[in-house]
């Protein structure tokens, strides 16, 4: 397995060997040893699993919950193609307003790290399953969203019309106005529930090398899709 941080500090694209033969094909989206290998650590504790169906077209997002408690996960793709968007929404990290999207399939199977306090969305680019592993379980009052449209984020989301939301998606607030009613969760309080997660120290979490932990990135159009 190959383990790749992203742009945003904290989260990892996890991409398996894929062993195929007459009657399909055999891909292991979670790795242990490689994951931690990668992070430092195993992956958390599974508190519940989600799976979602969409058809194609939806757009789920950005999802992000209030911390604490917060929630970390690790997403793959079990039906269908999707491009899969991690954003960060972390007050104070240095890659804060950063995204980075990866297309997740079920043909070649890859899964995706989101720290505590990270943003998901992705859009279901033919109809699509998606397989959740989550470190808290669900509670609607913890649940937050920002607009996959917002144009200071500039995600990679059709803005013509054609895409499906939900009417809590589509309604959903701008990074700046979330921000505004502090509704965001922070970085040093997402590092810190996430070292209690892990029993690591918090200072170390996340750190890039040149990067200062808290001081605040430029939120813009500075995702890439790989």
């Amino acid at each position: 397995m190959d383990v790749r941080e992203l742009k945003i500090a904290g989260a990892y694209h996890c991409v398996p060997d894929t062993f195929p033969d007459a009657r399909g094909h055999l891909a292991s989206p979670y790795q242990e040893a490689a994951f931690t290998a990668a992070t430092g650590h195993g992956l958390f504790p599974v508190r519940q699993t989600n799976h979602s169906r969409s058809r194609r077209g939806v757009v789920r997002g950005v999802h992000f919950t209030t911390t604490p408690p917060g929630q970390a996960k690790y997403v793959h793709c079990s039906q269908g193609r999707a491009l899969d968007i991690v954003v960060d929404v972390r007050v104070g990290s240095p890659t804060f307003g950063v995204w980075e999207s990866v297309v997740l399939t079920a043909e070649h199977p890859s899964g995706v790290y989101l720290p505590i306090g990270v943003g998901h969305a992705f859009v279901a680019l033919e109809d699509t399953a998606m397989t959740y592993l989550l470190s808290v379980g669900y509670t609607a009052a913890h649940e937050q969203a920002v607009s996959v449209f917002d144009p200071t984020l500039d995600l990679p989301v059709p803005h013509d019309g054609t895409v499906i939301l939900s009417e809590r998606d589509r309604d959903a607030l701008t990074l700046a106005e979330a921000a505004d009613r502090d509704l965001l969760p922070h970085y040093d309080t997402s590092l810190a529930v996430e070292a209690a997660l892990y029993g690591t120290p918090p200072a170390e979490a996340h750190t890039r090398p040149g990067t200062v932990p808290g001081t605040p990135g430029t939120p813009g159009p500075q995702g890439s899709d790989a």
